[in-house]
């Protein structure tokens, strides 16, 4: 080929990409200033009526307010939340598709052989929109007044004593194998099917410390039923104010529970992923939601998608590690 042939192909290539480029721009701006132009999609991976969709609703309902098209909830149930998961992981990043899903998005790549989809490659975090403690919580009738006297029975009669926590490889069964992790103490855990079976096998002295929502046991807690022994967030819960943290029981620093936050499908171009994350943020404002809110027991929080990001992250690593260090078998 001669000299000047190919310059003038290697010219008109880099002219074809400088063009191409100048239209991917142009049709993302376009994209960003018209949007939304159709509805948009909030994927739930778990069935209607539990807290998660409650939630959806709650922003769904906000968001079709401020944006002026239909937000609808699309519950994805199924093999643990990864079916919905999977299906967002796949949808077009054209910002009409959110992802509403807790920390079970950081524990199933710790947890799971494999999955059909990257926690990382196929998601851009948005917004964490809240924060949930995990409460310790015991029978009146066992001997112990704190988390302190737990870990003291527990070491003093190794492997005599059990904990509830509903199913394996969730955040209450994780919270419970870290505080054995930085605690050493000896106490087995037995899983049951929900929160409810594990209140009534507490209050029939089946188990003997139970692992459990704060939403779920604080009125049992207010009541007397059961005992607060510890909350696992890094300050008291404002609902009970009279439980210690963990932190405050000789362990600084410790720090455990779940979240709730936006993703959405990775490749979506930025000021999408903003525009959504500061609808939310408005959301989250809104006087009327925060009481709403409260009702579940958790804790706005409304952080950036950087501050999300690295959250989620230290998150995912953080649920491996516990994995690994409690070597808890790995799921199919």
């Amino acid at each position: 080929m001669f000299a000047g042939a190919q310059h003038s192909g290697e010219t008109m290539r880099f002219m074809g990409l400088c063009i191409a480029l100048a239209c991917a721009s142009v049709a993302r701006g376009v994209s960003a200033e018209t949007y939304p132009s159709r509805a948009i999609r909030i994927v739930v991976p778990f069935s209607p009526g539990g807290a998660v969709d409650a939630t959806a609703r709650l922003f769904a309902l906000k968001m079709q307010e401020s944006m002026k098209v239909s937000v609808v909830v699309d519950n994805r149930a199924g093999a643990g939340g990864n079916v919905g998961i999977e299906n967002v992981a796949k949808s077009p990043p054209d910002g009409y598709t959110i992802l509403l899903n807790t920390n079970g998005q950081s524990i199933s790549p710790a947890i799971y052989k494999s999955l059909s989809w990257d926690p990382f490659r196929d998601f851009v975090p948005v917004t964490q929109l809240f924060s949930t403690s995990v409460l310790i919580a015991a029978s009146p009738k066992l001997p112990v007044k704190d988390l302190r006297d737990v870990i003291a029975l527990a070491k003093e009669k190794p492997g005599k004593l059990n904990y509830g926590a509903s199913g394996i490889g969730n955040s209450l069964h994780l919270t419970m194998e870290l505080l054995k992790l930085r605690t050493g103490m000896d106490i087995q855990m037995v899983p049951f099917r929900g929160d409810a079976q594990i209140i009534s096998a507490l209050i029939g002295e089946e188990v003997q410390v139970g692992s459990l929502p704060i939403s779920t046991a604080k009125a049992q807690v207010e009541g007397g039923i059961l005992r607060g022994l510890a909350v696992t967030s890094d300050h008291r819960a404002p609902g009970l104010p009279n439980v210690m943290t963990v932190a405050e029981q000789g362990m600084p620093g410790f720090v455990s529970g779940g979240y709730q936050g936006f993703f959405m499908p990775a490749g979506t171009p930025p000021e999408i992923v903003d525009r959504i994350y500061r609808e939310a943020k408005a959301a989250l404002d809104s006087p009327e939601l925060r009481k709403q809110v409260e009702a579940f027991g958790v804790e706005a929080v409304g952080s950036t998608p950087d501050e999300f990001a690295a959250f989620y992250k230290a998150d995912v690593e953080g649920f491996k590690a516990i994995v690994r260090d409690a070597k808890i078998p790995l799921q199919d």
